[in-house]
């Protein structure tokens, strides 16, 4: 039997891929804690990893969302007293404190949980022929576990919409209600994939770190607090060695040399 989950590094990008193609990569409890703790695994001390992508096996899904089938072990909808805490919202929750840029190359169809994680990560790059749902009203459901991601991301009435009706929207959708990051023809996934990460993997590992926290800080915060905090933020980030090192490497026109500290 394959392995759910297919975790890879290349070069500087840890890949995890969710390998159950013949359920539309469906999501059950071992799927969601083996991605959990690749993303723990990537952000260790001592990482090479600059970078994750996120994706599905083979072309037809990214990810359906839970796996509905009668009897299957770690059902999404199941509740387990015993835990003070669902799993996917520790998934979700690694994602908020995850100090790397996530990528979800969406490769196909995108429904209900998988479209709370495509919500979950920092950017997202569609192939033209996807369709995105999230289709829980269908099977006497709401949407209530990856609403708290959409509402972040989507226009409320858009969102709204989809929660009530359950159908299927296109990738180019997806794009304009800022979604997707890039929507490109399926033969050109990959090379925009490496295009972006080529822009990620090297910059400062400690820029992108503060700045994630910062970001995810401030959009809980009031404009004033979020000013203040900034403030405080600055001489923090100035004091880093990648800091010291691109100013020197802007003063004396040489590329960089970031260390992550």
């Amino acid at each position: 039997m394959s392995e759910p989950v297919l975790v890879e590094q290349r070069g500087a990008v840890l890949w995890i891929t969710i390998n159950r193609e013949e359920r539309r990569n469906a999501l059950n409890e071992e799927v969601v804690r083996t991605i959990d703790a690749a993303i723990v695994q990537a952000g260790a001390p001592g990482s090479a990893v600059r970078a994750i992508v996120l994706t599905g096996a083979g072309d037809k899904a990214f990810c359906a969302g839970a796996d509905l089938a009668k009897g299957v072990k770690g059902f999404a909808f199941a509740v387990d007293y015993s835990r003070p805490q669902h799993y996917i919202v520790d998934l979700f929750k690694r994602l908020q404190e995850c100090k790397l840029p996530v990528i979800a190359r969406v490769n196909g169809h995108v429904m209900a949980g998988g479209f709370g994680i495509l919500c979950a990560c920092d950017m997202a790059i569609g192939a033209d022929d996807i369709r995105i749902g999230t289709t829980e009203s269908k099977i006497g459901m709401t949407p209530m576990m990856i609403l708290p991601y959409m509402l972040r991301i989507l226009p409320p009435r858009k969102l709204q919409e989809m929660c009530i009706t359950g159908e299927q929207f296109s990738a180019q959708d997806a794009l304009d209600w800022g979604v997707l990051s890039y929507v490109v023809p399926r033969a050109e996934l990959d090379t925009k994939l490496d295009w972006l990460l080529s822009r990620i993997i090297d910059k400062s590992p400690t820029a992108i770190r503060l700045g994630k926290q910062a970001f995810n800080a401030m959009r809980d915060m009031s404009l004033r607090e979020s000013l203040e905090y900034a403030q405080a933020m600055v001489p923090v980030m100035s004091s880093t060695q990648d800091a010291k090192e691109g100013m020197a490497a802007f003063q004396e026109k040489r590329a960089p040399n970031f260390t992550g500290t």
